[in-house]
């Protein structure tokens, strides 16, 4: 028996308009989604830090800061979470290197290849952390680098970018650039991994978030996405009760 072209992609768009009328639905009253109905990851909860010390924490909150100062329109830093999203990733899998090959011999690669190295994240944060304050109370009068004035805390972070300046223990330039990006990430990241509170930075940019469809707006250049953006975990607004 003989199929002709038109009798199977007829017979194709009956099947499909028969599935979809079996399983249609129509929405009046609500969204067709639920936030985390998926497998998203844990909830980065505030609370004490889970990796950094006590002084590694004000540290990092400085360094946060300096690289996104706060401004009246957007908090820094600091208030949004960058430093807490560093801490718990260096308190997990990152910070443990978990699925990388971390046994010797250990040699220089290249930079497309990465860090080549025994030491991880979590490792060369501490050792750097540490020697940051041992260098900052040398040099100014026993103030550990948290405690320094904001114009103190940008030259000690140029001279680290510069490599003008040298840290005792760790690398003071490769550590400078492993925190700018990784701050960076904690402030654009979604608000789930830690940072990034009350989705601060996606308001900043006009950035939708993890919105279900917005698929009116993608060609739609230069103009500002009129909701605000939706995380993960959907909004804080948005209640059992609401949804």
């Amino acid at each position: 028996m003989r199929f002709h072209r038109r009798e199977l992609l007829a017979g194709a768009a009956y099947l499909l308009l028969g599935l979809s009328r079996a399983h249609g639905t129509i929405i009046v009253d609500h969204l067709p989604w639920a936030p985390s109905a998926g497998n998203p990851p844990d909830e980065a909860a505030p609370g004490p830090w889970h990796f950094f010390s006590v002084d590694e924490g004000r540290a990092m909150e400085a360094i946060a800061d300096c690289i996104i100062p706060p401004d009246p329109q957007t908090p820094g830093g600091k208030d949004s979470g960058c430093a807490v999203f560093v801490d718990r990733q260096l308190a997990g899998p990152y910070g443990r290197q978990d699925g990388l090959y971390v046994r010797p011999p250990f040699q220089a690669g290249t930079k497309s290849q990465g860090p080549q190295s025994e030491a991880g994240p979590a490792q060369k944060y501490r050792e750097a952390l540490a020697a940051l304050d041992r260098t900052c109370k040398s040099k100014y009068a026993g103030n550990a680098f948290a405690d320094l004035s904001v114009a103190d805390k940008d030259a000690v972070l140029n001279a680290l970018e510069n490599g003008d300046l040298k840290l005792d223990g760790a690398d003071g330039k490769a550590f400078f650039e492993q925190a700018i990006k990784d701050i960076q990430m904690g402030f654009f990241a979604d608000p789930i991994y830690g940072g990034n509170r009350d989705m601060v930075a996606w308001k900043m940019i006009g950035y939708p978030g993890a919105r279900y469809n917005y698929l009116d707006w993608v060609n739609r250049h230069n103009e500002r996405f009129p909701l605000p953006p939706v995380s993960i975990t959907g909004r804080a607004e948005w209640t059992p009760q609401a949804r």
